[in-house]
């Protein structure tokens, strides 16, 4: 049974560590398909959302890749898995409503209560996908391992679920890169 919003054709979920390129990998993506056919869903908005208005802050500098949401990222997971622990599909429901492109691109999928909502709701047209990089790339981009934020589950809820259905090598090889995302280009159009 699917909450609000079309019925997608196609679900991916992407993860992957801090600085690994998710945003970067659903927006190449986004780019090359275009907006009509594919939507960036991020479940991080409506958290980072209800958690700014709660603490006066700037949802927008929230969203960004700056360093604004450092200091409030550890007391921001915590309140998320707050929300969670209620009502472990809040966040998924939010971002889907009204979403009308047959291809949704969640850049942001963190734990294995994401992963089985999406396919509870989406079933077969749920697909996952891990982005990764090693950790001079992601040092490379400004990644510094942080206590309480880099060994939680918001970032290691994900690490021994088996294997996913991709997976994205995003290690600075432009090349590399740019083959895998054809590839996986490839594939979507095959679903449309």
């Amino acid at each position: 049974m699917a909450p609000l919003g079309g019925a997608p054709r196609l679900v991916l979920l992407f993860s992957g560590k801090r600085k690994s390129g998710k945003d970067f990998v659903t927006e190449a993506l986004q780019s090359r398909l275009g907006a009509d056919v594919c939507a960036v869903l991020r479940l991080s908005g409506p958290l980072k959302e209800q958690y700014a208005q709660e603490h006066g802050l700037d949802f927008q500098r929230l969203l960004d890749a700056s360093t604004y949401k450092e200091p409030f990222r550890r007391d921001m997971i915590r309140w998320g898995e707050e929300k969670r622990q209620a009502d472990p599909g809040f966040f998924c429901r939010k971002i889907v409503e009204g979403v009308s492109q047959p291809v949704w691109l969640v850049s942001d999928t963190r734990r294995v209560s994401d992963i089985q909502w999406f396919r509870e709701a989406y079933g077969a047209v749920t697909q996952t996908v891990r982005v990764v990089a090693t950790e001079q790339s992601r040092q490379q981009r400004g990644w510094v391992f942080t206590p309480g934020v880099d060994d939680a589950e918001s970032e290691c809820g994900l690490d021994n679920i088996g294997a996913f259905d991709w997976v994205i090598e995003n290690h600075g090889d432009e090349q590399y890169l740019e083959e895998q995302l054809e590839h996986l280009i490839e594939f979507v159009r095959s679903r449309l």
